[in-house]
């Protein structure tokens, strides 16, 4: 089931703990600054990254299968045609969400998580449409405050 704005607010008021696969230190890098934002916003961030120990303070882990606690959403920086894969693995750990960041597109994945009961989001950003739907300043507001702190 593809998200409406409804769908979305609840999601984001139900939903407690995202796993970004992709996530990385390197700011000012999309794939830091969007979950280093929703953690700021009081979402538990769990980075899933093969090349990482560590990032945002949390242990990085391989795959979604590693991670050893329940996960809302599963945000996604990785290629599309990886998305299929990582699908699966958000169905069978139980995943609410596939959210599939801006740019990336996967009717497959789509299809993989929608069978499965998942709420799918593809090619929209999870720190815009915070800011968008008003519950928070949003993912770039917040990225140039922390700049002009010197952050």
């Amino acid at each position: 089931m593809s998200a409406g704005e409804e769908q979305l607010r609840d999601l984001y008021a139900q939903s407690r703990t995202i796993a970004v696969v992709g996530c990385s230190p390197h700011w000012p890098n999309p794939t830091s600054v969007v979950p280093a934002y929703m953690q700021s916003e009081g979402y538990r961030v769990l980075p899933v990254n093969p090349h990482e120990d560590e990032v945002l303070g949390q242990p990085s882990v391989d795959s979604l299968d590693d991670l050893a606690e329940p996960v809302d959403v599963v945000d996604v920086f990785r290629p599309a045609e990886e998305a299929p894969g990582i699908a699966s693995q958000a169905v069978r750990i139980g995943a609410k969400c596939l959210w599939l960041q801006t740019g990336i597109v996967s009717e497959e994945a789509a299809r993989i998580a929608e069978d499965a009961g998942l709420l799918v989001v593809m090619d929209s950003c999870i720190g815009i449409t915070y800011g968008e739907l008003g519950l928070g300043i949003g993912v770039k507001a917040w990225k140039e405050a922390r700049i002009a702190e010197g952050a």
